[in-house]
Order: C-alpha cells, then sequence, then structure tokens
C-alpha cells in the first residue's frame, strides 16, 4: 500500500483526494495547506508520494518541491495543476516533479497517475 502526502491549501481538494485514494487502496499519511507544511510532513512521514498543488499561500508547490528534492533526490512528487497553470508544469517538472495531474481530475485519472509513479 503506497503511503501518500496531499498538500493543497483548499480544504474540499485534500478531502476529495483523500476519498479516492483510499477507496483505491491508498494510505493518506497526511495533509498539507501550504508548502511549508509540506516539508516538514514530509520529514516526518516519509511518505512514498507526495501530491503538490501548485499555487498555495506562504510557500508554492514548486519551491516546495525543489527543496524536498533537495532533502530527497527520490522523492515522488505529482503535482496537481488547474486548466490555465499549463505554464507551471514545465516549472514543477524542472524542479523534480515525476508528473502531473491537471484539475480538474477524474478519480480514474489521479489513481493510474499514481499507480504508474
Amino acid at each position: 500500500m503506497k503511503k501518500i502526502l496531499i498538500v493543497d491549501d483548499a480544504v474540499f481538494m485534500r478531502k476529495a483526494l483523500r476519498m479516492i485514494l483510499e477507496q483505491n487502496g491508498f494510505e493518506v499519511v497526511g495533509e498539507a495547506g501550504n508548502g511549508v507544511e509540506a516539508i516538514r510532513m514530509f520529514g516526518a512521514l516519509s511518505p512514498d508520494i507526495v501530491t503538490m498543488d501548485i499555487t498555495m499561500p506562504i510557500m508554492n508547490g514548486i519551491d516546495a518541491t525543489k527543496a524536498i528534492i533537495e532533502s530527497d533526490p527520490s522523492a515522488r512528487i505529482v503535482m496537481i495543476s488547474a486548466l490555465g497553470q499549463e505554464a507551471y508544469i514545465k516549472d514543477a517538472i524542472i524542479s523534480g516533479a515525476t508528473n502531473f495531474i491537471l484539475k480538474p481530475f477524474k478519480g480514474d485519472t489521479v489513481v493510474r497517475t499514481l499507480n504508474a509513479v
């Protein structure tokens, strides 16, 4: 069972992801609302995969991804971007993200992407 850390500033998005993941055999080990929390929780929880929103307060997902990859180059991070933020996808991949999912997403897309990571 893959352990997942969900990072998104929108509570409803974290709940939606948690429901999809838990219904499909993933273990959600934590949730963070910004990049600073994500870095701290990554170190404490050692998840197999991080789902990372791009646009968040305090620290965005690109900067958090860079910091996590710097501390653990083998970290697997899947960026989640809203339609209209496609320009950030290139930055996300350059920063070390393994893959990306566009919002709004379908449950099967999330499951398929995380299983492939």
